[in-house]
């Protein structure tokens, strides 16, 4: 099943960061028939892709602007920013909207001191520990209730 953007074209992804999340993220666009380019500046790292991935994987550091320009960031739909480095990761989500036009854009954070940075700049972001620790109070605001 293909999705498609209004101009008539897949709808296309670019996931920077290809460890555990990102590979993650990526199988999964692809599967859903999204054109996936997928970059890490480790080669070793694709090898987490499925063999059912069929989008494109850039072995590139996109900390550096000619990369993002590589990626073709100016096409993309959706720009997702999975590295282990918040910094970049900001870099990368803000390079996306503010100079590619890219309106939709993630930057995943681990460091919860970021989330505010991320407010300022309007830049929307996904923290783990966060996402993590409301499932967690979750499960436990349901078992307060069993208990009662």
């Amino acid at each position: 099943m293909t999705h498609h953007s209004p101009f008539g074209r897949s709808l296309t992804v670019v996931v920077v960061g290809c460890g555990r999340l990102g590979s993650y993220v990526a199988n999964n666009l692809s599967a859903k028939g999204r054109y996936v380019i997928v970059a890490d500046r480790n080669p070793q790292a694709f090898g987490a892709l499925s063999g059912e991935f069929s989008g494109y994987s850039v072995e590139a550091d996109a900390s550096e602007f000619q990369t993002l320009r590589t990626l073709a960031l100016d096409k993309a739909d959706a720009v997702l920013a999975c590295t282990d480095n918040d910094n970049l990761n900001i870099l990368v989500a803000q390079a996306a909207r503010e100079v590619f036009g890219v309106r939709n854009v993630l930057a995943r954070v681990l460091e919860s001191g970021r989330a505010g940075l991320c407010d300022e700049l309007g830049l929307p972001m996904v923290s783990p520990a966060s996402v993590a620790g409301d499932v967690f109070l979750a499960a436990m605001a349901g078992a307060d209730k069993e208990g009662s």
